[in-house]
Order: structure tokens, then sequence, then C-alpha cells
């Protein structure tokens, strides 16, 4: 791949599931990637062997200093920054009747607040250049509205910040495209992966056909 082909392009929740995939698919491709996660050995052990185009980045996404610094770090390995997967977020099955205040506001933490703040981070850079583009991770879970409970499935908080992705995209989107700036989102269906680890079959089945999207694809066991 030449020079001015080659992408540099940032991945959260690299450690694991869509993130992971993502991160992968990018180096098949010949791109060079910034792979975030809470913990950099844990990224480093998912990143294919011999993966020299990537950088592993320990990141809080609710942190906006860790957001800055993630940024930072792969502009210091790479020398530029063209694009933002954004796929971090921490999932909740709690039924509404026992969802405290505490855990719904550390769901949204992550995946409201998180999603503005890495995309806030790497905004800056992309408006400043004038070109890139960020996507961050909706969900059809949306659509399907589960309750959450014991057999697992999105419960409230988890589906009240996946929904808040859209509003935040829209916002972003407008406020970036005069910069050349793209913002969009993609809402995964159910996916194999560690977040739905405990979901019956019943419940799997359930919220993709809610969804009307493909069976469970298979990313991670």
């Amino acid at each position: 791949m030449s020079e001015a082909m080659q992408q540099t392009v940032m991945v959260t929740g690299a450690a694991s599931g869509i993130g992971r995939a993502c991160v992968q698919l990018l180096l098949e491709r010949g791109h060079q990637v910034g792979a975030m996660d809470l913990k950099r050995e844990a990224v480093q052990s998912a990143l294919p062997a011999g993966a020299g185009n990537a950088e592993a980045i320990a990141c809080d996404v609710s942190k906006a200093t860790d957001c800055a610094a993630a940024v930072a770090a792969t502009l210091k390995r790479f020398g530029k920054l063209d694009a933002l997967i954004h796929c971090a977020a921490i999932h909740s099955s709690t039924f509404w009747t026992e969802l405290s205040a505490e855990e719904f506001n550390r769901v949204l933490a992550v995946n409201v607040t998180g999603s503005f703040l890495i995309a806030q981070a790497v905004g800056k850079h992309l408006e400043a250049q004038r070109h890139g583009a960020i996507v961050m991770t909706a969900s059809t879970t949306v659509i399907a509205a589960g309750v959450g409970g014991a057999a697992g499935s999105g419960g409230p908080a988890y589906i009240a910040s996946k929904a808040a992705i859209t509003g935040l995209v829209r916002t972003m989107a407008r406020a970036l495209g005069p910069s050349s700036v793209r913002v969009n989102a993609v809402a995964p269906g159910v996916t194999e992966t560690a977040m739905i680890r405990n979901y019956s079959p019943e419940n799997r089945a359930r919220a993709a056909a809610s969804a009307k999207v493909s069976p469970p694809n298979v990313l991670d066991t």
C-alpha cells in the first residue's frame, strides 16, 4: 500500500469483540492503528503476532485526559491521524426495578460521555487538518428494546446510552461537516462477543428477530 493510501485509525475497545475485529482488519489491509482499551497489556495480547503497524494504548474514554493522551500517543507514533472507530462500551442487563442511579450513571459515563470525549479529542485534530472521519457505535437494541433481567439482554441503562449516540452523532456531524470531517454511527445487531455471553439462546434469537438482522456473527468467543 502506498503511503498516500495508508490511513492511521484510532480504535477503542480494541482488546475484544468488534473493536478487536476492526483492528485486525485494518492491519490486514495495511493501515496503521492506535489500538485502545482500559489496559495496555490486554490490547497487546489481542494484537496479531508481528503487528508492527499497531500502537497499544491504555485509555479510559470516560476521562478527558486519557482521550487527549491517546490522541497524542497515536500522533507521536505515526505522525498523523485520519479516523476514529469508537467501539468501547460497557453493558448492563439490570432490570428497571433493580437498577440503581449509580449503575445507570456509570453506564452513561462510559457509553455516552466517553463517546463524546473521545470524539472531541479526535475531532479537534481532524477539524484543524480539515479532513477525516469518526465512526461511533450505536445498537439495534434501541429498536429491539430489551428489558434486561437474569436471562440477559440490554436493560434500560444500556439501551438509553445507545439511543443517545444517535443524537450525539447528528450534532457532531453538523459541527464538523464544514471542516470536511464525516461523523457517522453503525448499529450492530446481536453479535457473539463477551458482552452478550450471559444471554440465553432465546434472548439472542429474539434480539436478532426484533431488529431484523442476521443471526449472531462470531467475532470473539
